[in-house]
């Protein structure tokens, strides 16, 4: 039995939910404003919301049971136990992108699963099976991570045609440079290479329905005449992955932030003057001074590198981060707030008024969104609100 079933299964005695000081939740309406917005984008096609990194960080299956509301072809995600997840919570169709060791095929399920594929030995494993088996061929268009070639792709697509239980349901690529906000030449030329490959792929005899290969920076970027279907990452959750500079960044405005982070203050401490705060002692009190103490720091996915200069907001205002983050605890300054022991703050808003966003986080202390949200750990309590 496994340490997460053991917990689960104690805290089950409560009778009723385990009550917690740090809270995930995720808005279901933002998140499907934000995929009907994809939608809108490509009426006659279809929209992949990538789940990988347990959904960007703000939980696998919670974003799977909201998705549940809309149709689409597949979710994605990197790895097979990604989709096991998924399963638990909803039917919906799975592709697996990421790459799996050959010999594990054989014990695999393969129903409502796609695998990306763009090599001989894994196709050589599937074949081996003997069973049915929906793929999507991953070209290489200039990413130089995963794909076939155009140069091999005659070869890869001859291999494929000796298996008709391997069927070809679609064909995808990885834009590399989609949000450079000065020049968009290398999405073109990558879109370019792309279609040659789809063009090759359809002489051969395949029909692949589902053709993708602009994620969310490229999804107002790309020129393809075939591409049907946008593979969207990080600007389904409502984040924008475009610099502000770059002329495509106002047409992606409608996405709303689905994950806000909350944290209760467990205890208050007053100090006086000349006390210091938290390791390194980086920061001293220059007045007497009450500080808060919130029960989360970088291992639950506050940024060590916003000691001393971030904040966390209660109601409007915004109370500073004292001291270094540690490992499971942050001080914040309280200053005359009326605020206390038992009172909630919030750590990332998704209100757009807020200055707490991830986007403005980041914009401010130079972070990588991304990481930032990945960052959050999965033990935190993941609700869903409207």
């Amino acid at each position: 039995m496994s340490v997460s079933v053991k917990i689960y299964k104690n805290l089950r005695r409560f009778g009723k939910p385990f009550a917690v000081f740090n809270e995930v939740t995720l808005s279901s309406s933002a998140l499907l404003n934000n995929f009907d917005f994809f939608s809108s984008l490509i009426p006659k096609g279809y929209v992949i919301p990538v789940l990988k990194s347990n959904a960007y960080g703000h939980g696998i299956t919670e974003v799977a049971t909201i998705l549940k509301q809309r149709n689409m072809p597949y979710v994605a995600v990197d790895g097979f136990y990604e989709s096991i997840a998924i399963h638990k919570v909803s039917n919906q169709p799975v592709l697996v992108m990421g790459a799996i060791k050959p010999e594990n095929f054989h014990g695999m399920r393969f129903k409502g699963l796609a695998f990306a594929v763009h090599d001989p030995i894994t196709v050589k494993a599937l074949a081996e099976t003997g069973r049915k088996v929906k793929i999507h061929i991953e070209i290489d268009t200039g990413m130089t991570r995963h794909g076939v070639s155009v140069m091999d792709l005659p070869y890869f697509l001859d291999l494929l045609s000796r298996y008709p239980k391997i069927v070809v349901e679609g064909v995808m690529s990885h834009l590399a440079d989609a949000d450079n906000p000065n020049n968009d030449s290398y999405t073109i030329k990558q879109s370019k290479i792309f279609d040659d490959a789809v063009n090759l792929i359809l002489k051969a005899g395949f029909k692949p329905r589902y053709i993708h290969i602009a994620q969310s920076a490229g999804s107002t970027k790309v020129i393809s005449k075939y591409a049907n279907t946008l593979r969207v990452g990080l600007a389904i959750y409502g984040l924008n992955p475009l610099n502000e500079l770059d002329k495509a960044h106002k047409q992606l405005d409608s996405l709303v932030p689905v994950l806000s982070l909350t944290s209760t203050i467990t205890k208050v401490i007053f100090i006086k003057k000349g006390t210091s705060v938290s390791y390194g002692r980086t920061f001293t009190a220059n007045r007497n001074m009450r500080i808060g103490v919130l029960p989360l720091g970088y291992y639950e996915g506050i940024p060590r590198v916003l000691s001393n200069i971030g904040s966390v907001q209660y109601g409007n205002r915004y109370l500073p981060i004292t001291g270094r983050v540690c490992m499971n605890h942050t001080m914040i300054d309280l200053g005359d707030a009326d605020i206390g022991a038992g009172d909630q703050v919030t750590i990332f808003s998704n209100d757009i008024k807020s200055e707490n966003t991830i986007d403005k986080i980041c914009s401010r202390y130079d972070l990588f969104n991304y990481s930032l949200l990945v960052g959050i750990t999965q033990n935190i309590r993941r609700r869903i609100v409207d």
